[in-house]
């Protein structure tokens, strides 16, 4: 059976003041529909690379992935738009993220409009029914993003990616910036998120506690490769490489939690 998304064997190199980085070499990996995959590891180890390749933000030099059995880095013009609605992104950064003239109503009323989600008519509901869905009084349509706080925005930008309807949604660091409490209701949200709609999630963030909240299952990353990989649960509770160690290591709560399962 054709995985619903897969990446084989992507390969990216840059050049970096007169030397060769090796950002990606040979990552291979498959989703499935409903499910979440953690990409964990320490900074620079190429996870968020990755992401953008996968965006069509950055090309890659080799290696293929597919999407809903399209050959994704491949599609152009008028079927890589329509393709590009199925597959959204939320970013750490919420400030760069959003025009910065841009109230609320129009970062989320854009894609409806670009992607002919609804008819012109019915935007203005469905704003209101996407800010409800993400916690949000619709009474902010008129705020510019950038007057609310970290959490808000970072509520908008899920808005703004699930106005598509999308399958897949791409989330690069989307809680590292903000605090621990509302850390916890923004991954609530997504959990909740993806019962209802049966999305599927790429997760990329260097903080295993936060995979071990909302992923089913990780691959590490390092120096461009994956290093481990499979069922959540297993690899924080019997990490096999040095670099899941570290990560777990950085986590007070986790070896905590791991003693108590013993």
């Amino acid at each position: 059976m054709t995985p619903f998304f897969s990446v084989s064997h992507l390969s990216k190199r840059y050049e970096w003041e007169g030397r060769a980085v090796q950002a990606l070499a040979d990552v291979s990996f498959t989703l499935e529909r409903g499910e979440t995959l953690g990409l964990a590891g320490p900074s620079g180890c190429g996870k968020s690379t990755l992401a953008r390749i996968i965006m069509r933000l950055s090309p890659a030099d080799s290696g293929q992935v597919r999407f809903e059995d399209q050959d994704w880095l491949n599609l152009r013009g008028r079927e890589l738009r329509a393709a590009r609605r199925r597959m959204q992104m939320v970013f750490q950064d919420t400030h760069g993220a959003f025009n910065p003239r841009a109230t609320v109503e129009d970062a989320i009323g854009d894609p409806l409009r670009i992607h002919h989600v609804v008819a012109s008519g019915q935007r203005p509901y469905e704003i209101t029914r996407l800010l409800e869905r993400v916690g949000l009084s619709p009474d902010m349509g008129k705020r510019p993003v950038l007057h609310l706080s970290g959490g808000q925005r970072q509520r908008v930008a899920i808005a703004r990616a699930i106005a598509c309807r999308p399958s897949l949604l791409v989330m690069d660091e989307p809680v590292s910036a903000l605090d621990i409490s509302i850390r916890a209701q923004i991954l609530e949200l997504l959990v909740s998120l993806q019962s209802e709609t049966g999305l599927s999630c790429l997760f990329v963030s260097h903080d295993l506690a936060v995979i071990r909240a909302v992923c089913h299952r990780v691959a590490i990353m390092e120096s461009g490769r994956i290093v481990e990989y499979g069922q959540t649960g297993r690899i924080i509770s019997s990490p096999q490489s040095d670099t899941a160690k570290r990560l777990i290591a950085a986590v007070p709560t986790l070896r905590l939690q791991d003693k108590n399962h013993v």
